[in-house]
């Protein structure tokens, strides 16, 4: 399973020595928090996924890892099988229109996205388990 990194800057998809080899790149995934216009959470990764691997391996309702091309660009896509999934919509990459993700940390990844992270880089869960600053209570009216 991916690793999402976040920190105030950039999300990076870190890819394990297995993930490296089967979507055939070197380096992981790194996204500027900028470049991300849309984060959706899904069930079924398979339906968002568009194009043919280029390069990529694929394996029908099991595996899909590395580069899909179609008319609309480049997508990036780590999938197994049919579990929890987010679709991250990008603006500006370099290299990829849309990454498409089988986590089950989407939700926390939705959370860590919409908070200030820090400057170092840190997982998602860790950054969407922090508990969101509260607002300075209001001072109360005097009574008479």
């Amino acid at each position: 399973m991916v690793t999402l990194l976040l920190d105030s800057t950039q999300l990076e998809v870190v890819l394990s020595l297995t993930e490296h080899a089967l979507s055939f790149r070197k380096q992981n995934v790194a996204i500027d928090r900028s470049q991300i216009t849309k984060v959706q959470l899904t069930d079924d990764a398979w339906t968002w996924l568009r194009g043919v691997p280029d390069p990529g391996t694929y394996i029908p309702s099991t595996i899909a890892m590395g580069t899909w091309k179609s008319a609309t660009g480049r997508d990036f896509a780590v999938i197994r099988r049919r579990r929890p999934s987010v679709v991250i919509d990008l603006d500006g990459h370099d290299e990829f229109q849309r990454v498409v993700l089988t986590t089950r940390h989407g939700l926390a990844l939705v959370k860590a996205l919409r908070m200030d992270a820090g400057d170092e880089l840190a997982d998602v869960t860790e950054i969407a388990a922090k508990p969101a600053r509260k607002p300075a209570p209001r001072p109360r009216p005097a009574t008479a």
